[in-house]
């Protein structure tokens, strides 16, 4: 596919079903003034990413047996 055909395909796209927002935006923090649904989208997104890093490392510790013992923290 040809560099022309590619940016044609892109702007059918985005005539047919238009750009609401950019994909990256739920990737990482933004810098930019986003509106206050997408704020909350992504304080919510956080928040998920969260729970499930906390189950994650709940699950570790039972298959380990440390359950009750919160792991010695590691000072670099």
């Amino acid at each position: 596919m040809s560099q022309q055909q590619h940016e044609a395909q892109i702007a059918a796209f985005i005539r047919a079903n238009g750009v609401t927002r950019c994909p990256t935006a739920c990737a990482a923090p933004t810098q930019a003034a986003g509106s206050a649904a997408d704020r909350a989208a992504l304080r919510e997104r956080a928040e998920r990413l969260e729970e499930i890093r906390e189950e994650k490392a709940r699950q570790a510790r039972l298959q380990f047996g440390w359950v009750g013992k919160t792991p010695t923290p590691v000072l670099a």
